[in-house]
């Protein structure tokens, strides 16, 4: 087992280092082989293909080390999220600029959906539109994330995840209103 994680480590460290000079799509998996000495039977033994390495990396580097039970909240989740992307973020942009099947960000959507009724407690809607509902918010959420993470800005992920809260409370705030229901709860300013 630890033979194999250094395997895979070495792999992973090799296709980062190739991500930052060259796009994803010029990269094979010979590259990535020679660029930790190894050869593509390696590669294939661990991995099924350059895309099953960066969604690895993805896992083992964050989702593995996540435990939802020690968040109050999803926000606070989210955060971490974001501090990690924004801690490996040429890596990411990268990652999130990979078109196609087996893309990243599809396999970022599959991981966040389920995490996403964190984020509205009992507010979720339930029924035939909570799957248009959890769709619609991950979909921007992604959206937001890697126009954030490809543009050069000061903006700490702290003060990101600030600026989604508050855009989703003014959204509550607007169909409260719309629907003529109790809008003095919601605050839009914490």
């Amino acid at each position: 087992m630890a033979d194999s994680n250094i395997t895979k480590n070495a792999l992973a460290s090799s296709l980062k280092l190739l991500m930052t000079q060259k796009p994803f799509s010029k990269i094979n998996v010979n590259d990535i082989c020679e660029g930790c000495g190894m050869n593509r039977k390696s590669f294939y033994y661990h991995f099924k293909d350059k895309y099953d390495l960066v969604n690895w990396i993805f896992y083992t580097e964050f989702v593995s080390s996540i435990h939802l039970e020690q968040y109050d909240n999803g926000w606070l989740l989210l955060e971490d999220i974001c501090r990690y992307f924004y801690s490996e973020k040429e890596f990411y942009r990268c990652a999130f600029a990979i078109k196609g099947q087996n893309s990243f960000q599809d396999y970022f959507f599959e991981v966040i959906k389920p995490l996403i009724p964190l984020f509205l407690s009992d507010s979720i809607v339930n029924g035939e539109d909570q799957k248009f509902f959890l769709d619609f918010l991950c979909d921007g959420f992604v959206s937001a994330l890697v126009r954030w993470l490809s543009v050069e800005n000061e903006t700490t992920a702290e003060e990101f995840v600030g600026h989604l809260k508050k855009i989703l409370l003014i959204f509550a705030r607007e169909v409260f209103q719309e629907l003529g229901d109790d809008v003095s709860t919601i605050d839009t300013e914490n």
